[in-house]
């Protein structure tokens, strides 16, 4: 896998496009410096590409709370113009918790987008959903994610993507790989989540995921605080735009919307300290 990903692609360039939602965006791994405010996962494995193999050229067109039909519309044409040596895609999950949607024409809609991105020729990686635990509220929507993934495992098969079984990942038991929303990875979440995606490339990283002591258990007070807040502060604004039928990438743009050349040892944030403010 890693030397065809590796070989030089259109024109002698190696182009990494990533599409998607808050998942790739890089929601819950927060950094200042950089574009929207995040990092994430997406970021880490453009960077590690270039480290492995000088020259590696990075888009990312995910912005948060997108629906697949937004990223179709939206993301799709744009990534195919650029030519790409690889691809990823999470797609799906805010449709996944709207009221009402068809989880069958969705993934007749998925099918679409992943056979159009195997078509151009690049490597494709998709992602299953994780079964987050965060509330008896939820619940529901398991089944809805169980269809979801048992039909991204076909889809990938089909047309040969690499799958990144991110619902078999252990590790993300933890509630400190999750950001205070229950919904987004934290910093050490995506980590995590980078050092699989490269793994399943088989391309070489230095990626350190953290190594902790099995987490304190909550006392009912504590928990009942916690849910209280975690309420207060996510589930009711969550709400709220739903209602108002706002999202929180409304006023946002692509953090990286045209392929730049990823700097192979300072990485990313030395690259957008040199991007105009405004």
């Amino acid at each position: 896998m890693v030397e065809d990903l590796l070989a030089p692609g259109a024109h002698g360039r190696r182009v990494y496009v990533a599409l998607g939602d808050s998942f790739t965006e890089g929601v819950g791994d927060y950094s200042p410096r950089l574009p929207n405010g995040v990092r994430g996962w997406a970021d880490r494995v453009a960077e590690q590409l270039a480290r492995a193999d000088p020259g590696w050229e990075y888009a990312n067109l995910a912005i948060r709370s997108k629906r697949l039909r937004h990223i179709i519309a939206e993301q799709l044409d744009p990534a195919l113009a650029m030519e790409p040596t690889l691809v990823t895609l999470y797609a799906g999950g805010n449709d996944i918790l709207d009221i009402g949607t068809d989880i069958h024409a969705l993934m007749k809609d998925y099918e679409f987008l992943v056979a159009r991105l195997s078509a151009s020729g690049a490597t494709v990686v998709l992602f299953t959903g994780f079964d987050v635990r965060v509330s008896a509220l939820l619940e529901p929507l398991k089944r809805r994610n169980a269809i979801y993934n048992r039909r991204v495992r076909e889809v990938a098969a089909r047309y040969e993507a690499v799958l990144v079984d991110y619902w078999c990942f252990d590790a993300f038991y933890d509630p400190r790989m999750w950001d205070a929303d229950r919904l987004h990875m934290s910093t050490a979440g995506h980590k995590y989540l980078a050092g699989q995606v490269l793994d399943q490339l088989g391309v070489p990283h230095k990626v350190k995921t953290k190594e902790w002591a099995p987490a304190p258990k909550a006392g009912f007070r504590d928990w009942e605080r916690r849910q209280r807040r975690w309420v207060h502060d996510w589930v009711l604004p969550l709400f709220g735009r739903k209602i108002r039928g706002v999202t929180l990438g409304d006023q946002l743009s692509p953090r990286w919307p045209a392929p730049v050349r990823v700097p192979p040892k300072a990485g990313l944030k030395k690259l957008a300290a040199k991007i105009p403010a405004g």
